[in-house]
């Protein structure tokens, strides 16, 4: 059996997988918020239930929204930022008294659909989350590639590529938490799509109400999906252009716009090099849970 932890900023996921990835178990909490010691006590937690109620013990794998530096142990990057600089891995093998294996959330959902997902088989598969923020994992040969500084994928962070002069101005003017400007995650994320469409004249919306109204005609709402997919295709080309990965799978709330998917095959071909560019994007298939079932798969078949 597998256990898996999805540790959000507000809530924590645990679900038990068998050998062949059937749910055994799954519950979900919410996150003590800005309290270490409480958080590995409430992960702890799930992990007990999950194993009373299968009567199974189980290795555990669990996702973060940070990665663990590979120089000190110690967490970093983490928007949850009560778990920077602190040895989490450590501080639960201590707990737990068993091993534990973490990795950034994004990376997660990249192993858990190049198992048994949207890219089951894949040799080199990269993920992007884009919910309120935007992130990106990376999964060679169905595991974690994390890169020697322990941020492989993390493409939100970087400038949107080939900038128009509004795109410009909207850097100049949204900082990205990271303290940094013109980060793809400003341009991207379900909170920049719903800040543009604030920004070219309309009522502050959630990003799923701008999705309806575009789907009812509304021109304001459909200029701004627009804008949206042709800032995504830019920054997936621009991954294709450096990695060019064998599948493209979307997950967090906006992967959920149906329009993407056949909108932005044409819109990346006409930035990536040379024009050509057959690269599937995909959906995430197992949705809100593909993370939590990634970090049960950190321990692989074979392990």
């Amino acid at each position: 059996m597998r256990i898996g932890i999805d540790l959000g900023g507000t809530k924590i996921e645990v679900v038990a997988l068998a050998e062949d990835g059937d749910v055994l178990f799954r519950q979900r909490m919410a996150t003590p918020r800005n309290d270490y010691g409480q958080t590995l006590r409430a992960i702890a937690g799930l992990i007990d239930a999950a194993e009373q109620a299968t009567g199974k013990q189980g290795s555990i794998g669990i996702g973060i929204p940070g990665t663990l530096s590979p120089f000190t142990h110690r967490v970093k990057n983490a928007n949850s930022v009560w778990l920077n600089g602190q040895p989490m891995d450590q501080d639960l093998i201590a707990l737990l008294g068993r091993p534990v294996r973490i990795a950034n959330d994004a990376n997660c959902l990249a192993v858990s659909e190049a198992t048994d997902g949207a890219a089951a088989g894949a040799a080199t598969v990269f993920a992007v989350i884009i919910g309120t923020g935007c992130g990106a994992g990376l999964a060679i040969n169905g595991r974690v590639h994390a890169g020697g500084n322990g941020i492989a994928g993390e493409w939100g962070h970087n400038p949107l590529p080939w900038q128009d002069e509004d795109e410009r101005r909207h850097a100049r003017e949204v900082a990205c938490y990271c303290t940094k400007q013109g980060c793809i995650e400003t341009f991207i994320s379900g909170t920049g799509f719903a800040l543009d469409y604030s920004r070219m004249g309309g009522k502050p919306l959630p990003g799923a109400e701008i999705i309806r109204l575009a789907a009812a005609g509304d021109d304001l709402a459909d200029a701004a999906l627009g804008r949206y997919e042709q800032r995504l295709a830019k920054s997936l080309a621009h991954v294709i252009n450096l990695l060019d990965p064998d599948v493209v799978v979307l997950g967090g709330g906006m992967s959920n716009v149906d329009r993407l998917y056949h909108t932005l095959p044409a819109l990346v071909r006409q930035w990536v090099f040379g024009g050509e560019s057959e690269t599937p994007i995909r959906k995430a298939v197992h949705g809100d849970s593909s993370g939590v079932r990634g970090a049960a798969w950190l321990w692989p078949t074979d392990r």
